[in-house]
């Protein structure tokens, strides 16, 4: 307990300890009392205090232990002081009986009148009443404690942060690798909210706001047919408890109607029909659950739908930060989760709740007051017991399903990164991973079971305490003529009747305690906010020429780690302008500003003059065509993914696309055509191929704004060639920005901006740039021009070396010549494109100025590395070099 708390706390503690003095001086004053009025006073009170005496002894040992091992009162503690509260009650309707309904002629007995134990017994209940209250008191003033200091602090949290914001971030917007205590393994960071271990007890309250939050997605609004189904479907619950009521008083009157040796038809045919309508098989249920089918469906679908249309427009920085796996998990779970929830509510706990109420007024009334509060006292213990243990049982619950979800997702991560797997051949790693995410799920599933088992235990105690208790007053009162055997039979039919549903009350509660966990992540998934949407009542893009203008842009994904800095740049309607820059500098995060991925944190972004915060975003990013460096296919056809940008678009129109994009025969090649399946995120194509699907893809939605993020980066040089002439052509009247490692193929761009640092530290075209002596885009050229010189020496070493093999020349002096990879076309000739690559050379010389005189092609993704595999003309070389010509060509 927060200190706050405490001092009620040692009230309580206290307060227990009283209860139990009480109960000893309680025992003293009738051992006292029986001897001075001769035995009078009954064996019974004198058994049932010595008892009570010895549970309030342990409870007081319980208190403490519990007060500082947990430094709180479990469930299990709290629901005996409402119990004992409960018992005293009793205790006192009894005391009441003897002088309202005496049982002896000269009024109540001595000892009852004995004005020692009356003012023991006041002071007893007075003190329980005061236990009774102050726990409540303490409990409720504990709960709102907690959420006040840990649930609002860790939203508030959540709502101005997000999950290992602390971390570094990259400027792409994922976290450093590096930063290793920033996240767990899950990706997420572990914060009391979602530690099982301080998860707080799920109350009724709870409960009741949970349900809440549900109520949209259950009450079909728009549909009169459902909602008639609805209100027939409580209609048919309501006569479902008539019956319940029915049945036993029917059974006995046909047994008093049999006693006297009458051929009770009538009876007998009633007493089955209601046996007919009744039970989980009855008309009743059968009829109630036929309506009910469509009205679970809706709740299916519609919150199915509004979770995958909440997860797609959820911010990108999110999804990022998440794993697939997981939130599908989630999504799965929850979605059944509230079908379950209102079913199990309004079919099982309703009713059987309602039933006991009705039971107990009905024994009371028919009856007396002990046959009601022996039903009332057994089904509360039933129900407190299956609270508090379940309550207890529940951390074991969360933690099983916070090791399903880390289970599922590592086999969904392998399973998509199917690939890098087999390149690395981890196979063995990952089974290990996963069998020791199944060992860490098994082992709290363990726990669970066994938790599971220790509860079914006390249930079935309880009940049979309870059928007893009834069953022998029962006895004892037909023995004395006050009841008949018809009394008894009724007795019996309607606790037994009563009882049935009440041993499945444990499972329909456990049931709803495990979806209401379920449901949480979900409900908090659906509480996400999106970090970038739309503004109300937001005006339409009005495209006219796509001038874009970056004003005075400042970003960051950690307010510690800026990634651009007061970033302004214009390409003008129609123009090309080139990003290039040393890796992290911030180019990818200015093509994800511009597409609205993120909004800046201080500056504008206009395209034609309109600020594009305050534009829809389905607008904005309808007039701008992406072609990404990292393309990811759909699981269907080439003919679907191309077709993506533009659904409505004919056959005609994709083959079109598809043909300027360089692909079209090569589609027309495969068994299947455009209707061959691509595969998982497209693993059944190359990567060449992938890309020029995408290309297709943006030339098929033929946008106003072109934004190319590396798009002929995993093409092999020849169909580069003709891409960048389709990219050129698309281009045209058009406004385009480049992202670009590869600076042969920028070399055309009308401005080119130099990213170093999240600034802009050159600007200016190719020529110009170059003319920059020891500028930072001359240093990149230059570099790029040394390795392609050096590439292109070991090359043609290789191919004479190679050509001399082909014609027979001995090789002995050759060691360790590598095969040529043809990568993307399937060639075998190692002299194929030996004449192309000789234009090519001709090519990116006419783009050179004189002085430069060399030939320059791509190093790969980054500027200044030395690589092992290095790559040339689109094919991969391995190289196997001598080491001191590296460092001649080095130097």
């Amino acid at each position: 307990y927060p200190p706050s708390l405490r001092k009620l706390a040692n009230v309580v503690q206290t307060l227990v300890g009283l209860i139990t003095l009480l109960n000893g001086f309680y025992i003293l004053f009738i051992l006292a009392e029986k001897n001075r009025i001769n035995s009078n006073i009954p064996s019974y009170l004198l058994i049932s205090t010595i008892f009570r005496f010895v549970a309030w002894i342990i409870e007081y040992y319980v208190v403490a232990y519990e007060r500082n091992q947990n430094q709180r009162w479990s469930y299990f503690t709290q629901g005996f002081w409402y119990l004992a509260f409960i018992l005293t009650n009793i205790e006192l309707y009894n005391r009441l009986s003897y002088f309202t309904k005496p049982r002896e002629e000269d009024g109540p007995p001595e000892w009852v009148q004995n004005w020692i134990l009356m003012t023991v017994y006041i002071l007893r209940y007075t003190a329980i009443l005061l236990l009774v209250i102050c726990a409540a008191a303490l409990s409720i003033l504990w709960r709102r404690s907690f959420e006040a200091q840990g649930y609002n602090s860790l939203n508030n949290q959540s709502q101005h942060s997000l999950p290992g914001e602390n971390a570094t971030i990259n400027e792409d917007g994922t976290r450093s690798p590096d930063d290793v205590e920033a996240l767990p393994t899950n990706g997420k960071p572990i914060s009391m909210a979602d530690d099982p271990k301080y998860a707080p007890p799920t109350t009724v309250a709870d409960f009741i706001f949970k349900m809440k939050k549900i109520v949209p997605f259950l009450w079909p609004s728009d549909n009169i047919r459902l909602q008639i189904y609805i209100l027939i479907c409580m209609l048919l619950l309501v006569a479902g408890r008539v019956v319940n009521v029915l049945l036993p008083y029917q059974n006995k009157i046909l047994i008093e109607r049999l006693t006297e040796y009458k051929f009770a038809w009538q009876e007998i045919l009633f007493y089955v029909f209601l046996r007919f309508l009744q039970g989980d098989v009855g008309l009743l249920k059968i009829v109630q659950n036929i309506l009910w089918i469509p009205i679970g469906q809706f709740t299916t679908r519609e919150v199915s739908v509004k979770m995958f249309d909440h997860l797609l427009n959820l911010s990108l920085r999110f999804h990022l930060n998440r794993k697939t796996g997981e939130i599908l998990r989630v999504q799965d779970r929850g979605v059944s989760s509230i079908v379950s929830i209102l079913s199990y509510f309004l079919f099982n706990i309703v009713p059987t709740l309602v039933d006991i109420g009705i039971a107990v007024i009905y024994f009371t009334v028919s009856f007396d007051l002990y046959f009601g509060m022996i039903v009332f006292v057994t089904m509360s213990s039933y129900i407190i017991a299956t609270i508090a243990v379940t309550q207890w049982r529940t951390k074991f619950r969360r933690e099983a399903n916070l090791l399903d979800n880390a289970m599922e997702a590592k086999a969904v991560d392998s399973l998509l990164n199917y690939e890098t797997v087999k390149l690395y051949a981890a196979e063995a790693f990952e089974v290990q991973q996963y069998t020791d995410a199944i060992l860490a799920y098994q082992n709290a599933e363990r726990k669970s079971t066994m938790s599971l088992y220790i509860l079914n235990g006390i249930q079935n105690t309880i009940i049979q305490i309870g059928l007893v208790a009834g069953c022998l007053l029962c006895a004892k009162r037909i023995t004395k003529g006050e009841m008949t055997v018809g009394d008894f039979i009724m007795y019996l039919t309607y606790i037994l009747q009563l009882y049935g549903p009440l041993n499945w009350f444990g499972t329909y509660y456990r049931v709803i305690q495990k979806n209401l966990v379920d449901m949480e992540k979900m409900l908090d998934l659906l509480q996400e906010v999106p970090e970038v949407k739309d503004l109300p009542q937001a005006p339409s893009l009005i495209m006219k020429k796509g001038e874009v203008t970056f004003q005075n842009v400042s970003f960051h994904y950690d307010p510690r780690v800026p990634i651009l800095k007061n970033i302004s740049f214009t390409i003008p309607s129609g123009s090309t302008v080139a990003l290039v820059g040393p890796s992290g500098g911030g180019k990818s995060t200015i093509l994800r500003l511009l597409f609205r991925f993120y909004d800046v944190q201080s500056g504008s972004i206009l395209v034609d003059g309109q600020d594009i915060r305050y534009v829809k975003q389905r607008d904005l990013r309808g007039n701008i065509g992406v072609v990404p460096q990292d393309t990811v296919l759909f699981n269907d056809t080439i003919r679907y993914n191309i077709r993506y940008s533009k659904i409505n678009a004919t056959d005609k129109q994709v083959e079109e696309a598809a043909t300027a994009a360089q692909i079209h025969e090569k589609i027309l090649g495969f068994p299947e055509g455009y209707d061959t399946k691509v595969g998982e995120r497209g693993l059944r194509l190359s990567g060449g191929e992938k890309q020029r699907v995408a290309i297709a893809r943006t030339l098929l939605k033929n946008p106003q704004i072109v934004l190319l993020d590396e798009a002929t980066s995993a093409l092999d040089t020849h169909t580069e060639r003709h891409i960048q002439k389709a990219l050129r052509n698309m281009t045209v009247n058009r406004t385009t920005l480049i992202i670009a490692h590869r600076l042969s193929t920028i070399v055309h761009a009308d401005q080119i901006l130099v990213i170093q640092g999240g600034e802009i530290v050159e600007r200016g075209s190719h020529q110009e740039l170059l003319s920059i002596q020891n500028g930072v885009y001359y240093k990149l050229w230059n570099k790029q021009l040394k390795i392609h010189e050096k590439m292109k020496r070991e090359a043609e070493q290789k191919r004479a070396a190679l050509a001399a093999a082909a014609s027979g020349a001995s090789t002995d002096g050759l060691t360790d010549v590598d095969t040529l990879i043809m990568e993307d076309e399937g060639e075998t000739s190692i002299f194929h494109n030996s004449e192309e690559n000789m234009h090519e050379d001709n090519d990116l010389n006419s783009a050179l100025p004189e002085s430069d005189h060399a030939n320059y092609a791509d190093n790969g993704e980054d500027y200044g590395d030395d690589c092992d595999d290095e790559t040339i003309e689109g094919k991969s070389i391995n190289l196997n070099n001598n080491n001191n010509r590296d460092q001649e060509n080095e130097s």
